[in-house]
Parts: structure tokens; sequence; C-alpha cells
């Protein structure tokens, strides 16, 4: 499950780099198997608010959509190679999932 988030920034990455002829059929498998959680009014009023940490724009989204699902009672890990976000997610005792380098 992710953050509708998580397929704008995969598409922004893939066109940036010209990508779209040799991974975007595997990006649209990809985002297939994916359950989305919508950018809905709780989870965009949730990133207004200030973090216990200072977060970059776009990891407040990815944070407060996690929040989001906690408080739902959903038991939430999250998966990023980004040491910033995943600082953040420590400072708010949010799970991580180890990833293994490709």
């Amino acid at each position: 499950m992710s953050s509708r988030l998580l397929e704008y920034e995969l598409w922004v990455r893939i066109n940036a780099k010209g990508l779209q002829k040799t991974h975007g059929e595997a990006a649209r498998l990809l985002l297939g198997r994916i359950a989305f959680l919508e950018l809905s009014p709780l989870v965009l009023g949730r990133a207004l608010e200030p973090f216990q940490v200072p977060v970059r724009t776009l990891d407040a989204m990815h944070l407060a959509s996690i929040e989001f699902l906690r408080r739902r009672g959903q038991e939430v890990t999250l998966a990023s190679y980004d040491e910033r976000l995943n600082g953040a997610a420590r400072e708010l005792e949010i799970p991580l999932s180890p990833l293994v380098a490709a």
C-alpha cells in the first residue's frame, strides 16, 4: 500500500530520464500491484501540521499517509532508500522495511 503520491513520483522520474519506452510497461505493472491511499483532506491536513523533525514537502505527504493508516489500526512500515525520510520515520517511531540493493 502507498500514497497516490508514489505514482506521481515514479512517473516524474521515468519521464525526466526519458525511460518511458524501456521502463514504462514495468512501471505500469508494478503500480498495478499496489493499493493506493488517496490524498484525502485528512491526510493533506496532517501534512500541513508540523512534524517532530523538519521534513521536505513530499516526505510530509508520505508520513501523513502513514500516520493516517496507523490511526486506523493498520500496521505500516516504510520502505525507502531516502535516508532523510527514514530518519524522520524513526523519529515518528514508524518501522522501516529492510531493502535489498538491486
